[in-house]
């Protein structure tokens, strides 16, 4: 069976309400002031079954006090009934919500001529014609005109007839996108807590499971679920649907906020979309204006900063526009909103969201994001991926922040992925997502600059990864570094060490004296063995006092990194003939002694050295496990 929604929309004391009762029963207003007033005030809810449709309908009050109510309810229609009472015609309140179901993109509906039995022939013709006029050239224009009286009961069995069709035909609802719930009432039920209702607009909900209701981030868990007035194990989208949930007070649900599944969505605060103008909005929509939002079930007051060259969205026209809102709502590529005017409230225009969580556009950006947007529109998923991926420049993507700007399920993700890869513009570094034409520029730069430090350093063995790190790659993830290093390698450009990266052909071509002062220097702690000499000493005994210090600090680091020489603290530098011998001869004396342990007196005996060198080469030989602190002993392992 087919679940469809089915938004009244039109003028106060039109009949809404009545019609809804007389179709389904259910008389939609709820509260003790509706029944007193005789109008509705707030959303009212009824369901209709109609064999192979089932009809959930949204009643919304159509006094102009109450629109922020309507608006509240005209979110996720499938279908819209717009309702003109034949004896008054089109009203102002009827033009406005005609105006938002199509701002919001309401594909499909019918228009109902209440109160048929109040007016002769000839007066219901006119008002057929008047709605003809009113729907010309939008998504009513071929729709069914169907007149009833909910006093009489005429009319009602093809208006039934007609529901039924214009459900079958309306478009199906993407699967695309995981489950989203805009809150709309919330209510405490006794025994069971608190209740949220909403209409599901996509995904599936099951009972048991964790939710989580944003923006606030509270965890909730699914105790139960009804549809239609009966309790289900699942709710799917285009179902009116009401959640009992645990783990959270009534009090902590509100209208605006929305229900997910844990840490997929989140909530944002800049806005890229497209908006369009109605023709009689009150002025242009201009940088710096205040305006009122809705989104969803929610309302949020923005700044507007227009993207358009010239600064400003005419009446009648499209524009790009970025809004800034003062509070976060849940929104995603591709939802609907209505903008209204700030005061007096009036709705002057409607859009598309492009891209939820946008960066600010200052200044001389917002030509290249004019551009990017107007690419965006209209592309495929794995355009649009690419296009959030690259927005994100160094930083990249991780996989769980392209599923919470997108909204799309993990399978729809893993497909526009893979697409976005064949063509070439996306790349995966170790679950993060990077442009690939970024990824090449910071594999070029990387190039650069290590063979500016060989330049420079033409001593050096290379470049200290986490020095090339901070200076080229500071802004993007560490997983982004790593793969722009392993390309660098594949591509034969550079070589990337543990500590050092360096130019796959760079050589150390020593001049013959530095040659001959290595090698000096490699003698003379050779020489010393076990009482190794300062830095000062070794300079001294080279015969080079009074040289540049950094320039001797080099040949000695090129000592260390061929491995003759080993780094024991600091300055304190051993040849490693000498320490492998004393290594040898620690395995002897373990050998000769059934605990295998040594203390600090017997290890000084044993190599030569006093404590000055003794407490380091011990601590030494623990990083390179040859020995292992056992209280105040070693044991040899």
């Amino acid at each position: 069976m087919r679940s469809i929604i089915v938004g009244t929309a039109g003028h106060i004391d039109h009949g809404k309400t009545t019609l809804v009762r007389a179709l389904t029963g259910v008389d939609a207003d709820r509260l003790p002031e509706e029944k007193r007033r005789g109008i509705t005030i707030d959303l009212g809810f009824a369901e209709l079954d109609l064999g192979d449709v089932r009809v959930g309908f949204v009643d919304v009050p159509g006094h102009e006090r109450f629109v922020k109510n309507m608006l509240a309810g005209a979110h996720g229609l499938d279908l819209v009934a717009l309702v003109i009472a034949a004896d008054e015609g089109v009203m102002p309140q009827t033009r406005e919500h005609f105006d938002i179901c199509r701002l919001l993109g309401v594909r499909a509906g019918l228009v109902v001529l209440t109160k048929s039995d109040a007016v002769d022939e000839e007066l219901l013709e006119l008002v057929r014609l008047e709605a003809s006029e009113l729907v010309a050239g939008s998504f009513l224009e071929a729709a069914p005109v169907v007149a009833a009286s909910a006093r009489t009961g005429q009319g009602l069995e093809e208006l039934k007839g007609a529901l039924r069709a214009s459900a079958l035909a309306a478009p199906e609802r993407s699967g695309d996108a995981v489950a989203r719930l805009p809150v709309d009432r919330s209510f405490t039920m006794r025994g069971f807590g608190a209740v949220a209702t909403g209409t599901l607009v996509a995904g599936e909900i099951k009972e048991g499971e964790e939710l989580e209701l944003l923006p606030a981030g509270t965890r909730v868990r699914v105790r139960g679920l009804q549809v239609h007035g009966a309790s289900v194990r699942e709710a799917r989208a285009g179902q009116r649907t009401a959640v009992n949930l645990g783990g959270v007070e009534t009090a902590g649900v509100e209208r605006g906020m929305w229900l997910a599944p844990v840490g997929r969505l989140r909530p944002t605060q800049i806005l890229d979309a497209r908006v369009q103008l109605l023709a009689d909005a009150p002025r242009p929509l201009r940088t710096r204006q205040r305006v009122r939002v809705h989104h969803g079930t929610a309302e949020a007051l923005a700044r507007v900063a227009v993207l358009e060259e010239s600064g400003e969205v005419a009446p009648g026209s499209t524009g790009l526009v970025q809004l800034r809102l003062e509070s976060a709502v849940v929104a995603l590529p591709g939802d609907r909103f209505i903008l209204r005017t700030y005061s007096p409230q009036q709705t002057f225009a409607g859009g598309v969201v492009l891209d939820a969580h946008a960066p600010k556009h200052r200044g001389r950006e917002r030509a290249s994001a004019r551009e990017k947007l107007a690419a965006l529109e209209g592309a495929d998923p794995g355009a649009r991926l690419a296009f959030f991926v690259e927005s994100a420049g160094e930083r990249g993507l991780r996989r769980e922040d392209a599923a919470a700007r997108t909204g799309w399920r993990d399978d729809v993700l893993a497909a526009a992925l893979a697409e976005a890869g064949r063509r070439g513009s996306v790349f995966e570094a170790e679950g993060v997502l990077v442009a690939n034409e970024v990824l090449r520029r910071l594999q070029g730069a990387a190039v650069e600059e290590v063979e500016a430090h060989h330049r420079r350093e033409p001593l050096a063995r290379g470049l200290a990864r986490e020095t090339l790190r901070e200076r080229v790659f500071k802004h993007a993830a560490p997983e982004v570094f790593r793969a722009a290093l392993r390309r660098g390698e594949e591509g034969g450009a550079l070589v990337a060490e543990r500590e050092l990266v360096r130019a796959a052909g760079h050589s150390l071509d020593l001049s013959p004296a530095d040659a001959a002062l290595r090698e000096r220097l490699e003698a003379i702690y050779r020489d010393a063995a076990l009482e190794a000499p300062t830095l000062e000493d070794a300079f001294a005994r080279a015969g080079q006092a009074g040289a540049r210090r950094e320039h001797l600090r080099k040949l000695l680091q090129l000592l260390l990194d061929a491995g003759a020489l080993v780094r024991v603290k600091e300055d304190l530098l051993f040849h490693r003939d000498a320490l492998e011998r004393l290594a040898s001869a620690l395995r002897d004396y373990a050998a000769r002694t059934p605990e295998r342990l040594i203390d600090v007196a017997a290890f000084k005996e044993l190599s030569g050295v006093s404590r000055k060198y003794a407490i380091p080469l011990l601590e030494y030989f623990d990083r390179e496990r040859v020995t292992r602190r056992a209280g105040d002993k070693r044991l040899i392992l």
